[in-house]
């Protein structure tokens, strides 16, 4: 994928999520218009078995706290929107300087694969089960060379939020990125959705194009699974970067 499909890609997964945004702004909105429909014939109710200071009294009660829940409710997504674009940036400032490069330092390839990670988190359902894990031997010397091919970690994300239910409960992405003993590795599942072309077809434009550029710049030294256990699919790329066969 170069750089410039990369940021079509990534804007795409942005307004996707905004698009989410929206939706669930809106839909909140029509929850606040019924709500409010619904107190006000509570209190018209009220008023005609109850005095008029009584109803000021619960009236001032239950507007506060209604708008209050709603407030709080949009400040979240708003925050969640705030945090994704800060990430975008970040994303971007890798896709136009570092990804320039033949190689960047596994520190600044994993940065950008949880940056890529954070910005499709917007698209997903709270119930949605979202695991990522590192397990980085961060005094190694290899941790901060120059010895890894940048956006390596793009194909194998990128295929699991496209091909997961986004929006089920019962749905799962799980991410495990190691560096240990100068051995890259990247391991990622996901529950696919019954519509998932992944149970059709393994292999897309994506996949070859990063199939050849592992061949190319770590042959006999790489390996990349992908396979199917039941309704779950898992890729796995391992590199070796200390120069030795896998």
């Amino acid at each position: 994928m170069t750089p410039e499909q990369l940021l079509i890609a990534v804007l795409l997964s942005l307004l996707t999520g905004a698009a989410v945004l929206l939706f669930f702004l809106f839909r909140k909105l029509q929850q606040v218009s019924r709500e409010s429909r619904k107190s006000a014939e509570l209190l018209s109710q009220m008023e005609q078995k109850t005095g008029s200071l009584r109803l000021e009294t619960l009236e001032s009660k239950l507007s506060p706290h209604l708008f209050k829940n709603i407030l709080n409710s949009i400040q979240s997504h708003a925050y969640q929107t705030y945090f994704a674009l800060d990430k975008l940036a970040n994303v971007l400032d890798y896709i136009l300087y570092e990804s320039r490069q033949k190689f960047v330092s596994p520190k600044e390839e994993i940065d950008f694969a949880l940056n890529l990670i954070e910005i499709n988190k917007i698209k997903l359902s709270p119930l949605f089960e979202l695991s990522v894990k590192t397990r980085i031997e961060e005094n190694s010397p290899l941790y901060l060379s120059k010895i890894l091919a940048p956006m390596i970690s793009i194909d194998l994300i990128e295929n699991a939020f496209k091909h997961a239910d986004l929006q089920s409960g019962d749905s799962f992405i799980r991410i495990i990125i190691e560096l240990k003993d100068g051995l890259f590795s990247m391991l990622v599942s996901n529950k696919a959705s019954s519509k998932s072309s992944l149970f059709k077809a393994n292999s897309g434009l994506g996949t070859e194009s990063l199939t050849q550029r592992l061949d190319i710049l770590y042959k006999g030294r790489y390996t990349l699974e992908r396979f199917k256990e039941g309704e779950v699919y898992l890729a796995q790329l391992k590199i070796d970067l200390n120069g030795k066969g896998t």
